[in-house]
């Protein structure tokens, strides 16, 4: 109930009480103490994220949620940050030890974000993680911005305004790099073939589009 408060929307504006939404966020707290309470052992085989994903979001969350608290005080995005972080949990890929000792990073890192929302479920699982003392006195998270930072993006490839295809380029590449590897992607290829490309618009770290008839 403390967390569907804070989590239901801005303080400053209206909002009404939906029992379905309470439910959402038990069954989100079952997830997250599913995790953390087996968090040396988690791990999915057929996982499509790998750690150093789940490294990156988890700071990501971090950097977003302390701006949050520290800022605006906007409790609800700062919730929604951690529960997308948990969906990404479960997607994680973990087979070796290296793999494990992030998954207990990420779960320190959750356990503690989610503190001043659920500070007694948080207490409670800070202890089960081996941590001395209270929850309340342990440092907040560190952001690591060399954590977030990656060599390549996904940027999808439309055609008339359409979605085709998505291509991975390097995260510092020119519009033009961007633009030959978009015309160079197999699938594009074969949909421009008989065609005239007219124009390629590329839109910075988010798509390409090319006009064509």
């Amino acid at each position: 109930v403390r967390l569907y408060t804070l989590f239901i929307g801005p303080p400053e504006k209206d909002a009404e009480w939906n029992d379905r939404a309470v439910e959402g966020c038990y069954r989100f707290l079952g997830r997250v103490w599913r995790f953390v309470t087996t968090c040396d052992t988690w791990g999915e085989a057929d996982g499509k994220l790998s750690a150093a994903e789940i490294r990156r979001y988890t700071h990501e969350a971090i950097k977003k949620i302390t701006d949050d608290l520290e800022g605006s005080f906007h409790f609800n995005t700062a919730i929604s940050f951690v529960m997308d972080l948990i969906n990404k949990v479960y997607q994680a890929h973990v087979t070796t030890d290296a793999d494990r000792r992030q998954m207990r990073e990420t779960a320190e890192a959750i356990t503690l974000l989610l503190a001043p929302f659920v500070p007694h479920l948080c207490e409670e699982l800070w202890q089960r993680l081996g941590r001395n003392g209270s929850i309340m006195r342990a440092a907040w998270p560190v952001f690591d911005p060399a954590a977030v930072k990656v060599d390549e993006i996904e940027l999808a490839v439309q055609i008339m305004g359409k979605v085709r295809s998505k291509i991975m380029v390097a995260t510092g590449a020119t519009p033009q790099e961007i633009e030959r590897c978009a015309l160079q992607d197999e699938k594009i290829k074969e949909l421009l073939q008989g065609k005239t490309v007219r124009k390629v618009i590329v839109v910075p770290k988010t798509l390409v589009n090319i006009v064509a008839n």
